[in-house]
């Protein structure tokens, strides 16, 4: 039998819980509450111990980026999907680097949140890394990040990490695949996911979503320049510049 994710779904519209609730439910997944703002949705998720909540990023009371934050906190398994109305919403970086591991569309179709459930269910960001880092690179500049939003990251200092993994973390944050890391880099594919994964574990991140964030926020990469690492791959460049 698959595995049955259990989620938390907090959104201000009850049509919108109930639409998504009856989505999930429907394909195997199991909504074992349901919140009306942030602040429901953290006593939801330390009550229920949920896999993934489901977050407005928009709600009264307390918003979904705060919600976040303490549900992260205190559920420190727990992953996170934003939900917001419009594409590219300024508050997306923020949602990412409070520790969110993506975020949807409210329009999102039935079998895409399944599917997006799943997948961060599993350990995975639900941005590829390449459209993480657009939106880092578009908001980074004017966007407040942990630090100023009074949740600082633990994991801002990169001195555990290696020079190694410093360039292999650079090359994350121009959204690299596992696959052109190694091209890169000269490496076996096992090989560059034995240094992602020794990053993941030094520097405290959940994903490579929170990768790319970190990425940006230490000047290890910088909107429109290349990382301090070696550059992309050929392939890349032309699409990326």
């Amino acid at each position: 039998m698959p595995r049955r994710p259990r989620v938390v779904i907090a959104d201000d519209q009850e049509l919108v819980r109930t639409g998504f609730r009856m989505i999930l439910t429907a394909r195997g997944i199991d909504v074992v509450a349901e919140a009306a703002d942030g602040a429901e949705a953290v006593a939801a998720a330390v009550t229920h111990r949920p896999d993934v909540a489901l977050l407005d990023i928009r709600m009264p009371t307390m918003d979904g980026l705060e919600g976040a934050r303490r549900i992260l906190a205190q559920v420190p398994h727990c992953r996170v999907i934003m939900l917001t109305t419009f594409d590219l919403d300024h508050y997306v970086y923020a949602a990412l680097a409070a520790g969110a591991s993506g975020f949807l569309l409210k329009d999102v179709t039935s079998a895409h949140l399944a599917a997006a459930v799943r997948l961060v269910d599993t350990g995975d960001a639900l941005l590829a890394p390449s459209i993480t880092r657009r939106l880092v690179e578009r908001f980074a500049a004017g966007a407040p990040g942990p630090s100023s939003t009074g949740s600082p990251a633990p994991h801002r200092d990169l001195a555990p990490l290696t020079p190694r993994e410093a360039e292999v973390l650079a090359l994350l944050g121009r959204g690299l695949s596992n696959a052109e890391l190694a091209e890169e880099l000269t490496l076996s594919e096992s090989t560059v996911k034995t240094h992602v994964a020794r990053i993941f574990a030094k520097l405290n991140l959940r994903d490579r979503a929170q990768a790319v964030v970190l990425a940006y926020e230490t000047g290890l990469v910088t909107p429109g320049g290349p990382g301090r690492g070696r550059g992309e791959p050929r392939s890349r460049r032309a699409q990326l510049s």
